[in-house]
C-alpha cells in the first residue's frame, strides 16, 4: 500500500536506545537507565486509591471533550497557588498527555507550510509532530551563553507563524526568567506569531520557581502534563491553557480527534494534585540525584555542561570525546551497562557531539551509574 509523505518523520532515538537496553536486560545484563525522562516512581498513592474507589462505584465512560469540570477547576486553582495567577477554569483543556496538547495546539494555530520556530537543542517530537501535520519546523540553534534558550535575535525577520519554547527545557534543564520570556513574547507579538510555552517540567525545579507564560500574557498557549512532577507518564494525561476565544476552536478539534482524555486518568490526576507530601518526597530524590550528577559526571570526565535549573537532565558537550554521539552512546551501553541518549535526538546539526543524562531514577541507580561511567572513562583513556 502507499505511504504518505507526512509519515516520513525521524525516529525518536531515545526509544531506540531503550529498545537496545531492554534487549541487553533480556540477555541477563543489569542496565542503569539514564536515557529516558521517566520518573522512577509511580503515580501518587492517593491517585490510585481515588481511581479504585471510582471504579467500584460504577463504569467509566466518555467525559466532555474539555475534561472533567472538577479537574479543570483544580488546575486553575493551582495557577493561583503556584504563580499567583487568577485563571478562569474555562480556559483549561484536558488532553491525552502533552503530546495530545501539541497536536491540538498546532492544528488550532497553524496552516499548511506555516513556519514554526523551535529551539535547538529541544524535544525532538516537536519537530516530528509539526512535520507530520504539514507544517515547517524551523530549528533555532540556541547558544551556551544563552543557556541553550532561544532569544529574539535568533528568529528576527524569519516571518514565523509561531514560536515554541520550553522552560525548564528538555534536554538541558535550563529555564527562562521573566525578562527573557517577556522578550520572546514581545518579539512574537511584533511578528504576529503565536507563542506556545511547554511547561511540562514545572514543579521539578531546584533553586527558583519556573515562570509560566501566563504571568506575562493571556495571549499564548501553555501546555503541561501530569507525567513529570506528578509522576504519571503511563496515564497519558495533560492539559493546556488557551486564550478565551480559542476554547471553542480547540474543543471542536478535540471532539473529533480524541473525543476526550481517558476518564480514569482524569480521576487519578485530580487526586494526585493533593498528594503534596509524596510529590515533595519525589523532589527530594531528584535534588539528591542532581547533586550526585553535577559532581559525578565531572569526576567521570564529562565536564562541559550547564547545571540544570529544573527537569532531571544534564546535557553535556562531549566534542572532546567523540564526533559521533550515537556510536558513543552505544559504546557506553555495551561496555558500561549505562543507557544514555545521543544529542542527535535534540539537535540534528550539533547533536553528534552531545549526550543527555537523565537522573529521574532512584538515587541508588544514579550512584551506580556514575560509578560505571567513571570506570568506563578511565578504561577508555
Amino acid at each position: 500500500m502507499r505511504i504518505s509523505t507526512r509519515s516520513a518523520v525521524d525516529p525518536f532515538i531515545v526509544m531506540d536506545v531503550m529498545q537496545a537496553a531492554s534487549a541487553a536486560e533480556a540477555a541477563g545484563r543489569h542496565i542503569i537507565h539514564m536515557e529516558v525522562g521517566q520518573p522512577g516512581t509511580g503515580a501518587p498513592k492517593g491517585a490510585t486509591a481515588a481511581l479504585a474507589k471510582a471504579m467500584d462505584e460504577g463504569p467509566l465512560g466518555y467525559t466532555v471533550a474539555l475534561g472533567l469540570p472538577a479537574l479543570r477547576a483544580r488546575i486553575a486553582q493551582m495557577y493561583g497557588e503556584w504563580y499567583n495567577v487568577d485563571l478562569d477554569p474555562s480556559r483549561v483543556v484536558i488532553t491525552p498527555g502533552s503530546s495530545g496538547g501539541f497536536i491540538l495546539a498546532f492544528t488550532a494555530l497553524f496552516d499548511t507550510h506555516d513556519k514554526v520556530g523551535i529551539g535547538a537543542p529541544g524535544y525532538p517530537s516537536y519537530r516530528q509532530i509539526l512535520r507530520a501535520l504539514g507544517f515547517d519546523p524551523i530549528d533555532l540553534p540556541a547558544q551556551l551563553e544563552n543557556r541553550y534558550q532561544p532569544v529574539p535575535a535568533d528568529f528576527a525577520d524569519m516571518d514565523l507563524a509561531g514560536l515554541l519554547v520550553a522552560s525548564p527545557a528538555n534536554p538541558t534543564g535550563t529555564m527562562l526568567d521573566k525578562p527573557a520570556m517577556g522578550a520572546l513574547i514581545d518579539a512574537c507579538a511584533a511578528q504576529n506569531a503565536a507563542f506556545i510555552s511547554d511547561e511540562i517540567y514545572h514543579g521539578v525545579e531546584y533553586e527558583k520557581k519556573a515562570v509560566t507564560a501566563l504571568e506575562l500574557t493571556d495571549d499564548c498557549y501553555v501546555i503541561n502534563s501530569f507525567s513529570k512532577y506528578f509522576s504519571m507518564t503511563g496515564w497519558r494525561i495533560g492539559w493546556m491553557v488557551v486564550p478565551e476565544d480559542h476554547v471553542r476552536v480547540v474543543e471542536r478539534i478535540a471532539q473529533n480527534m480524541f473525543i476526550c482524555a481517558p476518564h480514569a486518568s482524569q480521576i487519578a490526576a485530580l487526586a494526585a494534585m493533593d498528594c503534596d507530601d509524596e510529590l515533595q518526597a519525589n523532589m527530594d530524590v531528584y535534588r539528591a540525584n542532581r547533586a550526585l550528577m553535577l559532581d559525578g559526571l565531572k569526576d567521570a570526565g564529562f565536564t562541559k555542561f550547564a547545571p540544570p535549573d529544573g527537569a532531571f537532565y544534564v546535557y553535556a558537550d562531549v566534542s572532546d570525546l567523540t564526533q559521533d554521539s550515537r556510536a558513543f552512546a552505544a559504546e557506553i551501553l555495551d561496555q558500561a551497562g549505562v543507557a544514555v541518549t545521543p544529542g542527535l535526538d535534540f539537535d540534528p546539526l550539533r547533536g553528534a557531539t552531545t549526550l543527555r543524562f537523565s537522573y529521574a531514577r532512584s538515587t541508588g541507580d544514579i550512584r551506580e551509574g556514575l560509578t560505571r561511567l567513571k570506570t568506563f572513562m578511565q578504561a577508555r583513556k
